[in-house]
């Protein structure tokens, strides 16, 4: 669906207001910071307040990084109108990804998986899938974690339960360094 020029315009002034202005925490330390959202290509529902992006789609904000090859942001509806008969939109509510979604708020922490889901309110990034979370040289996977970006708190979950069964959570953690050596 392409759009003329002039309707991209207002559908991109529309949506990326309450980005900027009302953006609640990606990430640990993007609470009020813009998100900064690039892609490939970018279809706009001014009336649903959905922006639809594709293509190496990456959101940004502060030190947090979500990418995939399709996102989309969705915005609470204002209502009103006027005479082009769409809606204003109001604050960011979420952001859905999917296809190779990784989600980074460090340098050294980061996950990817199939699907994720950043609510706004909730202040939570979910992935599913094939979810892998690595922590410099420690890995954990699973099929579902959630993150809460305010507190830092996390869980893990699998597609199995019980002693042996495959699919469980699992993690694998290492030393630090400075337990190594101070334990000497």
């Amino acid at each position: 669906m392409k759009a003329s020029t002039s309707a991209l315009f207002f559908g991109l002034g529309l949506l990326a207001t309450p980005l900027l202005a009302h953006a609640q925490g990606l990430g640990p330390d993007s609470e009020g910071k813009p998100i900064d959202i690039t892609a490939d290509e970018l279809e706009v529902q001014n009336k649903a307040c959905v922006s639809t992006w594709r293509g190496k789609a990456e959101a940004l904000q502060g030190s947090s990084r979500l990418r995939a090859d399709m996102i989309r942001a969705t915005m609470a509806p204002k209502g009103g109108g006027g005479a082009t008969g769409t809606g204003a939109c109001g604050d960011l509510v979420k952001i859905d990804a999917e296809g190779n979604v990784y989600y980074v708020t460090t340098k050294d922490q980061r996950v990817r998986g199939d699907a994720g889901t950043y609510d706004a309110q909730n202040e939570t990034v979910t992935l599913t899938g094939d979810v892998v979370a690595v922590q410099g040289q420690n890995v954990m996977r699973g099929t579902r974690m959630v993150f809460n970006t305010k507190t830092g708190e996390g869980r893990m979950v699998g597609a199995a339960a019980g002693a042996g069964a495959k699919g469980r959570p699992r993690g694998v953690f290492y030393p630090s360094k400075k337990q190594e050596t101070a334990s000497k």
